[in-house]
């Protein structure tokens, strides 16, 4: 399933907190920022459900700040960001990958230096369901590019997974396994130019 920009934007309709009750077990936004904040790097297979119902694998490699490689199984696809840009290398396209900047994607919220989920106006949702604590989040910047829903378990805190949903209500699913924190990752996973010139035979 070829990745669009669509499937990395998102938006999503105005949420109704949960009530009260619902927030007792929550994990308290500041634990959450302190979480992701302290993830340097990490690794993790991933299983992603797109909006279409299809389902993809593969393995997401993340380097705070700024910087995410999805690795897709049996499928020519490598979705990659490095220096403050999205590039989408489609093996089965022709022609350069797409590109756009990482500020226009809700990813970004997670990867920015400095993660505040109790900034005014980023947070729509903050609930609790019994199991994980369910965040729903958007740039208070750019409130039109989209929201990501982040999933956490608590002891000891863990992303389990992501939503985003785009502007026009269709969700990407991003299933995390058990994170792999604090690994040396090659800088050249993050660097478009190297894997542009690597895939043109340079």
């Amino acid at each position: 399933m070829p990745i669009t920009r669509r499937a990395l934007l998102g938006t999503s309709a105005a949420a109704i907190l949960a009530p009260s009750a619902a927030f007792a077990n929550a994990i308290p936004l500041a634990d959450l920022s302190r979480y992701l904040n302290s993830l340097d790097t990490a690794e993790s297979p991933f299983t992603q459900i797109n909006s279409d119902g299809t389902v993809s694998t593969g393995t997401v490699f993340i380097h705070r700040p700024g910087r995410v490689r999805f690795e897709y199984d049996d499928d020519d696809l490598l979705v990659m960001a490095g220096g403050g840009q999205v590039a989408i290398f489609d093996g089965r396209a022709s022609g350069p990958p797409e590109q756009y900047p990482l500020r226009e994607t809700p990813l970004r919220i997670i990867l920015q230096q400095n993660v505040n989920l109790g900034q005014s106006g980023m947070v729509s949702e903050h609930s609790f369901d019994g199991t994980s604590t369910r965040v729903v989040a958007r740039d208070p910047e750019r409130p039109n590019i989209g929201s990501i829903t982040l999933v956490f378990t608590p002891n000891p805190i863990e992303l389990r997974q992501w939503i985003i949903t785009d502007e026009g209500g269709s969700q990407t699913t991003v299933i995390l396994g058990a994170l792999e924190v604090g690994g040396r990752i090659p800088a050249r996973y993050f660097s478009i130019p190297q894997e542009t010139n690597a895939r043109n035979g340079g």
